[in-house]
């Protein structure tokens, strides 16, 4: 039998996510917009809450969250903010690796500093010469000993300044394309790891972005999270499995749209009536209405699917990459029912055009998510 309604603790859950963003993201989202800075405060108070990282089995001391109640969270912060939500659900996306391959010590020790006080950890795949193409990485990974020494960059890393520690990514060989491909759990005060410039950028603009410099790094075999060969597999079963995320925080920034959208048209007066009366507004609001609901659907169904055994890399690329492009439109008509208007920083909708075109980009853009798509219907997975 199907059912499309949530329980009460589902609810309850939803209410108290969105009574904070009320109260202590949607005050100060401009603000930190402005400045790029990310607010420590209020991650520390979400994190109190149980918001950062709630897929974190409890027997490590998280949440023990099913991944459809990390998408109820994701779209409540994201509704206030996505640049915030996105360094928030940053330590989730790198716990996501260490709870699919990690070792019970690599387990109890790194996700138990999450979720034994408010830290930060980042994931670390992209490379400036190696985006989409994660196979064509060049961050080296040399044995030493019992050791491994890595040299390299990674770049556009969220919460890279604040991580106490590092899931990266590297290669022995880069010949070998994915099959030479390692995961390594790097601490944040290891020698050779340094930080190069924080990125200044377009939107989502209060969540940290920058590189990872790795010069002559020494990590330990306790720390190899995937062996050769294993971490392009790592890798993608952790994009696969954060993916109903992006499409959640999609979801938040698009009734956000919505609701400043109707608000706005609701007050607006052109040709002596509120602009909601007049059919080109009220088509862009329905629009609006539908891609929002819609990519709901398929992400909590991907993240329902998920929680019951059923997962499907397929519904998790429909939901990332109908959302991404949905969000991106959604925004666009935003900034057009508002006018002008819509495009000054006093307005919140041109804020939030901005912060929705990096959906289309980060954890495989819509191109690649297409890719993903197709090719698991001609091998028959629908």
């Amino acid at each position: 039998m199907l059912s499309f309604g949530m329980s009460e603790e589902q609810k309850a859950l939803e209410q108290m996510a969105r009574k904070f963003v009320k109260e202590r993201v949607v005050p100060i989202a401009a603000k930190y917009d402005e400045s790029g800075e990310f607010p420590k405060d209020v991650f520390d108070a979400a994190w109190q809450l149980g918001f950062v990282a709630p897929n974190i089995p409890s027997e490590y001391g998280g949440g023990g969250s099913s991944e459809l109640e990390h998408t109820i969270i994701t779209e409540e912060l994201a509704y206030g903010c996505t640049g915030i939500q996105t360094s928030m659900t940053g330590n989730a996306l790198a716990a996501t690796p260490i709870i699919l391959g990690g070792t019970e010590a690599q387990k109890k020790k790194y996700l138990g500093m999450l979720t034994s006080e408010p830290i930060f950890a980042s994931y670390a795949t992209t490379e400036p010469g190696a985006g989409s193409d994660v196979a064509g990485m060049q961050t080296r990974a040399v044995r030493s000993g019992d050791d491994w020494v890595l040299n390299g960059q990674k770049c556009y890393i969220t919460n890279a300044s604040w991580a106490r520690f590092y899931v990266i990514f590297a290669t022995v060989d880069p010949t070998k394309k994915h099959k030479g491909i390692m995961a390594f759990i790097v601490d944040r005060d290891t020698p050779g790891v340094s930080i190069g410039k924080k990125e200044n950028k377009m939107g989502q603009r209060a969540s940290d972005t920058a590189t990872v410099i790795l010069e002559d790094v020494k990590v330990p075999s306790a720390n190899v999270l995937a062996k050769e060969g294993d971490g392009f597999k790592l890798a993608m079963m952790t994009f696969d499995r954060t993916r109903p995320d992006i499409g959640a925080g999609a979801c938040g920034l698009m009734r956000r749209c919505l609701d400043e959208s109707v608000a706005y048209a609701q007050e607006r007066q052109t040709f002596g009536t509120p602009i909601a009366n007049h059919q080109a507004v009220q088509f862009m609001i329905a629009e609006m209405a539908m891609k929002y609901e819609a990519t709901r659907l398929l992400v909590q169904k991907a993240a329902w699917l998920m929680d019951n055994g059923e997962f499907s890399a397929l519904l998790s690329a429909y939901g990332k990459a109908f959302g991404a492009d949905s969000a991106m439109q959604v925004a666009t008509d935003a900034v057009q029912v508002f006018g002008g208007n819509g495009y000054m920083k006093d307005y919140p909708v041109e804020k939030l055009m901005r912060d929705a075109k990096i959906l289309q980009i980060y954890e495989g853009t819509s191109q690649i998510q297409r890719v993903v798509i197709a090719r698991n219907i001609f091998a028959g997975k629908r």
